[in-house]
């Protein structure tokens, strides 16, 4: 058996004691960098958690080779089931092939007629200043479902529905779903409600118009200008994503997250931003969460304070920093 080890860090050491594990029980492995996976790879292993597993699948197009997310602490994602801390309890499973492959499901995107990565959790389309009224059309398989003027539009994945979609108002969707989930963000129109289409749709949101120029938002991280017209489709080649655990343990943290939704209602801004930063970025330091979400570090202090009192984040030591406080959403 031979294993790639990828990791967004050069000298990260949970990539160095995840090849240490593999190589403790006889299996071959590499670390990855910047070197394309060999074709005798027979799985990819993933360090930084879910945000890390987002970003190896949007370099990765359409390899088939399955992936497993490591996290870097107690807690499971979505994406990332597996704690480093448990993964050496899992290294005889890996080898002997005692594991189920998931095919997550990803949005294939063309942004005025040109290509760009897959998304896993979800596409926004905004314009580049918050508050400013974007207009557009949407349509479903050619037939045109609404002409709207709102703060933007976003379409997502099952997984991705837990995410932003969620807090804009969205359903949840279960993840063996086939569906994907589309929003209008703040709409004029009253009457406007999501959408649930099948993932064989082809969505159009055409005429996009605003003040401002609008962006498209990859996966709450990459920007890209659009001038008119954004096409969604179902991505040719899925996520395969290794699972361990059983499907009890996302539904749980499915139900979690619906609780929160409830919980957003009552909560400061302040609160609701750095949590959303947090669900993007995964695991951040409090000097991070400051330059990330622009708030003063006393702002970003009495918000952490109030989430880690509620339970809507924890907090632990940096395995590069001992010295460092890392805050992270509970899965």
């Amino acid at each position: 058996m031979r294993i790639a080890i990828s990791s967004q860090e050069q000298n990260d050491q949970a990539a160095k004691s995840v090849r240490s594990f593999l190589e403790g029980h006889g299996i071959d492995s590499y670390l990855l960098g910047n070197k394309s996976v060999t074709k005798d790879t027979d799985c990819v292993i993933v360090t930084g958690g879910d945000k890390g597993v987002r970003h190896y699948f949007h370099k990765i197009l359409d390899s088939e080779i399955p992936v497993l997310g490591i996290n870097e602490s107690e807690s499971s994602g979505f994406l990332a089931q597996i704690d480093l801390k448990e993964f050496s309890s899992f290294v005889n499973r890996l080898k002997t092939g005692d594991f189920t492959v998931e095919k997550i499901t990803r949005i294939g995107i063309k942004i005025d007629g040109k290509n760009v990565y897959p998304a896993l959790n979800d596409i926004a389309i905004f314009s580049s200043k918050s508050a400013m009224l974007m207009e557009h059309v949407l349509r479903v398989n050619g037939e045109e479902i609404w002409h709207d003027s709102s703060d933007g539009l976003i379409i997502s994945t099952p997984i991705g529905s837990s995410a932003y979609s969620m807090s804009a108002g969205g359903p949840v969707i279960f993840q063996d779903s086939k569906v994907f989930g589309i929003v209008s963000v703040n709409s004029l129109d009253v009457t406007r409600r999501p959408l649930i289409v099948s993932e064989d749709s082809l969505v159009e949101i055409d005429n996009i118009s605003s003040r401002l120029r609008c962006e498209v938002i990859l996966d709450g991280k990459d920007r890209f200008k659009v001038e008119k017209i954004v096409s969604c489709t179902k991505y040719p080649q899925p996520a395969n994503l290794i699972r361990m655990k059983k499907d009890s343990t996302a539904v749980s943290a499915l139900t979690k997250k619906v609780k929160l939704a409830e919980d957003l209602l009552n909560m400061p801004p302040s609160s609701k931003l750095l949590l959303k930063t947090l669900q993007y970025e995964g695991s951040l330091s409090q000097k991070e969460l400051s330059e990330k979400t622009l708030l003063p570090d006393r702002t970003v202090r009495l918000a952490l304070s109030h989430l880690l009192e509620k339970g809507y984040v924890k907090k632990r030591v940096s395995l590069r920093d001992t010295r460092q406080r890392i805050y992270e959403i509970p899965k």
